[in-house]
């Protein structure tokens, strides 16, 4: 079967699709026939050596995907059938023609959503409820501020805050991003680095309950000037590059307010079922439709590098997905 692979751990560039051997599953496994990759801000680390995990090359990489399962392994254990639409999430190995994945980690795909969609839905969906919902304790009726609002987990966070019952703001660097951040579902779109004094307008001077930050940078500082009395920044990656930002933590005093970290990959994959409990919580706001992922740019397996260099580029908006058939 065909597979992306990092050989040498030297950047997107590199990354080749290659004949490997099929899967061969555990006895914990679901083996399915992928249809549908996304393109993972961690598969760019992967391809470059600098993620957390360091496989051994060659190693196949695929955070997300979605498909069919070919075989459920043991129906009582997994619950699946042959045949089933699912989609699944691991550290990677899913894009490929084929994978095995845990169970645990394998969820049923609703036959509202494509298999693009699937593929979009579970490390940036379940990133969002995770923060929103565990780190957070997102209230309904609180407000959201969320930067980078026009990628994938921006997307996704202003969905599932929405069906969490909150008021979002999204923070956009261009006007491109502006309206696909209001297609998703933002209440508000600011367009600019110089968000603090529009969000107190918008918020009548209280300031946002819930701030989410995948850029870091210079809007760090800014973020926390923004928030409410017990807001709280939520701390998900730092895509702006300009290094980690630092807290006075006298400002937190003063306002009553925190700053917290978000890992959900460390925290879900080593509590089994807990993923499955998310994936029940975000059934409802799927079925409403409330959560639906927007798609960008789609690709060809053969493209998966390109993929990774345009989200490594910033050319992309929303989830990126990588069509294997």
């Amino acid at each position: 079967m065909l597979a992306v692979q990092v050989v040498t751990p030297t950047g997107p560039t590199d990354v080749q699709v290659r004949e490997v051997d099929p899967p061969v599953p555990g006895p914990h496994d679901v083996l399915v026939e992928v249809h549908s990759v996304g393109v993972a801000f961690p598969d760019l680390l992967l391809s470059r050596g600098e993620y957390q995990f360091k496989p051994e090359p060659p190693f196949t990489l695929g955070v997300d995907f979605a498909g069919v399962v070919l075989d459920p392994g043991s129906p009582e254990s997994s619950g699946f059938t042959v045949g089933q639409r699912v989609a699944g999430v691991n550290l990677n190995g899913g894009a490929a023609e084929q994978v095995a994945n845990p169970a645990i980690f394998t969820f049923a795909l609703p036959d509202s959503l494509s298999y693009d969609e699937g593929a979009a839905l579970p490390m940036n969906y379940l990133t969002a409820l995770f923060a929103l919902e565990e780190r957070g304790g997102l209230r309904e009726g609180e407000t959201v501020l969320v930067h980078g609002a026009a990628g994938g987990v921006g997307t996704a966070t202003l969905q599932v805050a929405k069906g969490l019952g909150a008021r979002t703001i999204a923070v956009v660097s261009t006007d491109e991003k502006a309206a696909f951040a209001r297609a998703a579902g933002a209440d508000e779109v600011v367009v600019g680095p110089d968000f603090k004094d529009a969000v107190k307008e918008l918020t009548g001077g209280k300031g946002v309950d819930v701030v989410l930050d995948v850029v870091g940078g210079d809007a760090f500082t800014d973020s926390l000037r923004c928030l409410a009395e017990q807001g709280r920044v939520l701390v998900v990656g730092f895509a702006a590059g300009q290094g980690i930002p630092e807290v006075k933590v006298n400002r937190l005093l003063l306002g009553n307010t925190d700053v917290r970290g978000v890992g959900w990959g460390a925290y879900a994959m080593t509590r089994p079922g807990y993923m499955q409990q998310q994936w029940h919580r975000l059934a409802p706001m799927i079925e409403s439709g409330v959560v639906k992922p927007p798609i960008g740019a789609t690709y060809d397996l053969a493209d998966f590098g390109r993929a990774l260099v345009d989200m490594d580029e910033r050319r992309t908006l929303g989830k990126s997905v990588v069509r294997v058939r």
